[in-house]
């Protein structure tokens, strides 16, 4: 029987710890925990959405029927909604600009842009919240829509 060759366990070892620093970064490259952000990104969401989304990413009433306003009523984050139907790119242009500047031609909408009350990281912390909601047939299709707007391939 071989024995097995020192060097070779410490570089797997060192591999299998570099892998586990790895999983903890998230995509800022900060070293803060997925669990961290997710609970940061859910603090998030409770204080600049869930006034409109519903604490349980539930949306308004009749999110598909228009207010006498004529605009839209805030719709479901979680996986009854539409949210994971967009890739990343248009969730955080939506959130960080609003809808109207996404949508263009003269749309208009109760949801503020959050330019001027959200860093990038906040908005995709509370991103990351409201995905990891997601059952994972949603999270899949929604990060495959993300892949093919960065135009990365399988």
């Amino acid at each position: 029987m071989k024995r097995a060759v020192p060097g070779t366990s410490i570089l797997l070892g060192g591999s299998a710890v570099a892998g586990l620093i790895w999983v903890g970064f998230d995509r800022s490259g900060s070293a803060e925990a997925s669990g961290e952000r997710l609970e940061r990104g859910r603090a998030i969401y409770a204080a600049n959405c869930a006034s409109c989304h519903g604490a349980n990413l539930e949306g308004q009433p009749d999110w598909k029927s228009r207010l006498p306003s004529g605009h839209l009523p805030a719709p479901p984050h979680d996986a009854s909604g539409h949210t994971w139907h967009h890739p990343d790119g248009v969730l955080f242009r939506i959130t960080k600009q609003g809808p109207a500047a996404v949508v263009g031609g003269g749309y208009q909408s109760d949801m503020p842009s959050f330019t001027d009350v959200l860093s990038d990281d906040e908005i995709r912390a509370a991103l990351d919240f409201i995905k990891s909601i997601w059952p994972e047939r949603e999270r899949q299709h929604q990060a495959e829509l993300s892949r093919r707007e960065k135009g990365e391939s399988r």
